[in-house]
């Protein structure tokens, strides 16, 4: 149980201070949006580019765990829509109920779990999971949401397509493309580059913890319970549950099955509470009460739940 709580202590520790600061006035919100962007804008491209271009590619394009962590995903979307379709009122709300049974937060939560957990493949993880969440699961949800709307609807390939190539002009997909290339070319990275890379790389551990913990401050605690802790359960509940039955499904697909630290990894990145920027996009539909309590209610109950499986897993 000590082994479990060196890793999970400092993760929610760190969230608490984040929380502690804003709460007492030291930070502001607007400041943690400021280091969010940092984080997201600067921090993680470098870290996703170092972690790809320092390896060869074969190893980073991890076949097997992109075709699990792709199907269990797909399939979380598919039984939360159905659940969701019997227990929600509206469209909306079980587009914003799919969403946040979907979509974890790899960068700020599951990437520090990862570093303290398997820090020789935290880097690689986090790129694999970025590329299925960001071209796939991600546009997926974001058309549900759409297709919830009033009005006149583009198609859901048209949708789909537009917010991938969206994606690429991401810092953090262009960081990560950029590491692919100079993996392929097996392009040398001169050591001050490198070190530079690294140097930025290292602040995003912390510091996304710490923006986590501040946004949870003065969020809008109204809305349906019952329903945000159906939505919580989905995600730390659900989804791993389904990605544990497609790596299990690996070899009747042809595929060599995952070592097992990629295999306690894709589990942990899947049983992650759902990303920071889930209550912005649930605004749009007037639900960010509903998206608040569920992602406050994943997020505390992800200590114990992360904490069981990493007995199991490790």
């Amino acid at each position: 149980m000590t082994d479990i709580l060196t890793i999970t202590f400092p993760i929610y520790a760190a969230i608490a201070i984040g929380y502690l600061v804003v709460l007492k006035g030291w930070f502001t919100q607007a400041d943690m949006r400021s280091f969010g962007k940092y984080v997201m804008n600067i921090a993680m491209p470098a870290l996703l580019f170092n972690a790809v271009a320092s390896r060869d590619v074969g190893e980073v394009l991890h076949w097997g765990y992109l075709a699990a962590y792709t199907l269990g995903g797909v399939a979380t979307i598919v039984i939360a829509f159905l659940w969701f379709s019997v227990t929600a009122r509206d469209k909306s709300r079980r587009a914003i109920a799919v969403l946040g049974s979907t979509c974890p937060n790899s960068g700020f939560i599951g990437y520090p779990l990862m570093l303290l957990t398997f820090p020789e493949i935290a880097g690689i993880v986090l790129a694999l999971n970025m590329l299925v969440e960001l071209i796939v699961l991600i546009p997926v949800c974001l058309v549900l949401m759409d297709m919830a709307r009033d009005g006149a609807h583009q198609s859901p390939v048209r949708q789909i397509a537009g917010n991938i190539a969206n994606t690429f002009k991401r810092p953090m997909m262009l960081g990560l493309l950029l590491g692919l290339a100079v993996s392929a070319l097996n392009l040398p990275v001169p050591g001050p580059v490198d070190h530079l890379f690294r140097m930025i790389a290292a602040s995003a551990a912390a510091l996304s913890l710490i923006v986590i913990g501040g946004s949870l401050v003065g969020l809008p605690l109204k809305g349906n319970r019952l329903f945000a802790t159906q939505i919580s359960a989905a995600k730390l509940f659900l989804h791993p549950a389904m990605v544990f039955l497609a790596v299990l499904a690996l070899p009747a697909l042809g595929i060599a099955p995952l070592d097992p630290q990629m295999f306690a990894a894709v589990i942990l990145s899947a049983a992650i509470s759902m990303f920071g920027i889930y209550t912005v996009l649930a605004q749009e539909s007037g639900l960010e009460g509903l998206a608040s309590i569920a992602m406050l209610i994943a997020t505390s109950t992800a200590f114990f739940t992360l904490s069981a499986l990493l007995m199991l897993l490790t």
